[in-house]
Parts: C-alpha cells; structure tokens; sequence
C-alpha cells in the first residue's frame, strides 16, 4: 500500500526557543530521502517532532500520514500509522528482552486480531538477525542494555525489519559505527527497500550514501530546508563541504541560533 508523509511549514519550540523555521517535506512510498546539515540546524528536533516528543512543541504548520493528522495522534498511534523512529540514542530498558519487546511492537502495529504467532515469529527473528549478522543471544538480553553502540544500531534496524512500517525515520543512525557495521546497517536498510516503504535518513556524512542511493537529498539549515536535489548534490557537499551553501543564500550563521 502507498503512504505518503508530508510536512508542511512546520515550526517547533522547545523551552520557548523556536528551533524549526517552516520545514517542507513530501516524503512517499518507494523514496529515500537524506537530511543532512551541520550541527545545530534542526534535523533531529525534525525526527523528534513527527513522532511526538513531549519536549517539542509544533507552533505552526501540519504533518499528515496520507491525509490524517499526525499531530492529533498520541505517540503509539503515529507507530500504528505507519511511522517509525530509528533512534539516535537508543534507550535500555532492563526486565524487557529484545525478542518480547519485538513480538510486542508488531503485535501492536498488526492490530487485533492479527497477531504474530510465537513460532513464526522466531523462524522470522532468527532470520533477520543472521541477516544483520547479529548474535542471537541478543534477542534473550534486555534491550540495548550493555549493548554496544553498533549493537544498538543493528537492533534499531532488526525492529524495522520486523516490524515493516510504511515511514521509516532514521535519526543519524550511522553515527559511531565503523565501517563493516555501517555495510550491515546499510544492507538492512537496502533491504526494506521497495514500493510498500519510503525513508527519511537524517544524516551528517555522505559516507552513508555510499552504501544507500537516496533519490532526494535536502540541506537544512537555520531550522529549514534550503536546498534539495538528487544523490549528486550529497556528493557535492562531501567533496566543497556546506560553505558554498551558505555563500549562495547568503547565509553566516547556519545554526538555530541565526534569525531567519
């Protein structure tokens, strides 16, 4: 089935300080899109709000998850629309396994009545992480806790996986991994790829799109998008870096902190 995830002038505070400008996105099914900018420009205060973090308050603007409002959706309704976050700091949680937090989620983005059943479920588990070239152990220790930042990783993509939303969002989730979990991760990702789902990556480095072709690429910067274009436009910046950016729209400041 077709989604599509559409901001539309999105401006958010925390604490009173405005840190989104007006972000304007479409992302749909069957597209990947890249976020990438400097420190301090908003990408993860992006990832934050779509999903509902209490500290975000949205000030002005929408987003709609094909046409519904997502900002009337309680955070575990945004889930079962269709969207998920990949985190960039992954939370432990002790007493909770990976594999029944696992089972737990799909059964709740499945719906009533359509629950997973515990052997399928496993067989699927088991598969995945072989794919992932994770430790099955893993799915028996508490979540991510004691889990290395790679480790952390590999269990945010082993939940999309599973859990097949029809958004993924991904907040920097190749930061602190070396290469050969950043082919993992990536090999993941690739994976899901497909007509049934579409993908925000937020990143601050090309290098991920080595491994994942994006078919847009946008640059934010003092809290909005200032520029979009295809895969050639993240191999510019790795090769100039953001200053002709900022040079080009007349831009000193590309953080928050600079008055729009």
């Amino acid at each position: 089935m077709s989604s599509v995830l559409k901001i539309t002038d999105l401006h958010v505070e925390i604490e009173g300080k405005e840190i989104l400008k007006g972000v304007n996105l479409e992302i749909k099914s069957g597209e990947i899109h890249a976020v990438m900018g400097p420190n301090g420009t908003g990408k993860s205060t992006l990832a934050s709000a779509i999903m509902g973090h209490p500290k975000y308050e949205v000030t002005k603007g929408s987003i709609t998850m094909d046409g519904e409002d997502v900002l009337e959706m309680e955070v575990d309704e945004r889930a079962k629309a269709g969207l998920f976050l990949g985190m960039q700091y992954p939370s432990e949680i002790s007493g909770v396994t990976t594999s029944d937090f696992l089972r737990s989620s799909m059964n709740a983005h499945r719906g009533e009545g359509n629950e997973v059943q515990l052997m399928p479920f496993i067989k699927q588990m088991d598969a995945t992480m072989d794919f992932l070239e994770m430790d099955k152990n893993m799915a028996q220790r508490y979540l991510n806790e004691g889990f290395s930042g790679g480790e952390k990783k590999r269990n945010e993509i082993l939940q999309l996986m599973m859990i097949e939303p029809a958004i993924g969002i991904l907040d920097e989730i190749d930061s602190g991994l070396d290469i050969d979990a950043l082919k993992v991760v990536s090999k993941g990702i690739n994976k899901m790829r497909g007509d049934a789902f579409g993908c925000l990556i937020i990143t601050h480095y090309q290098r991920l799109l080595n491994y994942i072709e994006p078919d847009f690429v946008h640059v934010m910067m003092q809290g909005r998008v200032v520029k979009s274009g295809g895969k050639e436009l993240a191999q510019k910046l790795e090769a100039q870096g953001y200053e002709w950016i900022k040079q080009e729209l007349g831009i000193e400041d590309e953080t928050v902190e600079q008055k729009a």
